[in-house]
């Protein structure tokens, strides 16, 4: 995973919550901007706010909006085994990515 400077235009990543029972995927333009958003539940009715899903354990990087959109949609319509499979083979502890990558 690359540091800040090195980061591609488009990002897919996956959230969890401190227990990791809750899966959250999306994408952005601005990951590290993103994730602060989460982090500061700055749309306090949002999803992840609710769950309390801010915890940034996995995420791609792509030249593509396209490519990017593309992930997105797939990793959703995995099963939850398949994403787990996904994040552990990158970050077996499930580490906030965030405090480490960006």
């Amino acid at each position: 995973m690359n540091r800040t400077n090195d980061l591609k235009p488009f990002s897919t990543y996956i959230l969890s919550n401190y227990n990791k029972t809750v899966l959250y995927i999306g994408i952005t333009n601005d990951l590290k901007r993103r994730i602060c958003e989460h982090k500061s539940k700055l749309n306090p009715n949002s999803f992840t706010a609710k769950y309390n899903v801010d915890r940034l354990v996995y995420f791609e990087q792509f030249q593509s909006i396209n490519d990017a959109i593309a992930r997105e949609k797939q990793i959703k319509h995995w099963n939850r085994e398949w994403k787990e499979n996904l994040i552990n083979r990158s970050n077996p502890n499930w580490d906030d990515l965030f405090d480490y990558s960006l």
